[in-house]
């Protein structure tokens, strides 16, 4: 059964992705949200190819950029990206089938720090992902 935070992280993640052209541009699936997690799939596309037959580097930092997003704004705080870094471990191709799964590793007053990994397919790690977070007084969604 869903408890009041995570029913809330799941309204703020359906507004985000209300509003978020680029996500669903990416295709992202939101799988699964609770209070400060998110884990999302999306299919690679030929479009997302670069000159040497593999993904562009950018399609998955943004797939992950958007777990992480939707993981540290998910309890209603406006949240924006401080520092970001990412390690690409394998090739990705036309066709993979990404999973990014974000987990909070640190959730302090006016940052929080987030682990983000991505999986095909096959459960193979395709790239690993850091984000820190800024944490404004803002809220994403009036709750009335």
């Amino acid at each position: 059964m869903e408890n009041n935070n995570d029913k809330l992280a799941r309204e703020v993640v359906d507004h985000m992705m209300e509003n978020d052209a680029f996500s669903q541009w990416l295709g992202i699936e939101v799988l699964e949200i609770r209070e400060s997690y998110s884990r999302i799939r999306m299919t690679i596309r030929k479009e997302m190819v670069n000159g040497f037959g593999i993904v562009h580097g950018g399609v998955p930092f943004s797939f992950a950029d958007s777990a992480f997003a939707f993981a540290c704004n998910n309890r209603n705080n406006l949240s924006v990206a401080l520092d970001t870094s990412i390690n690409f471990i394998k090739a990705v191709q036309i066709g993979d089938v990404l999973i990014a799964e974000a987990l909070e590793a640190h959730n302090g007053r006016s940052t929080g720090l987030y682990n983000i990994t991505i999986t095909n397919q096959n459960d193979d790690l395709v790239a690993q992902f850091k984000g820190l977070c800024f944490r404004t007084n803002k809220k994403l969604i009036d709750l009335g």
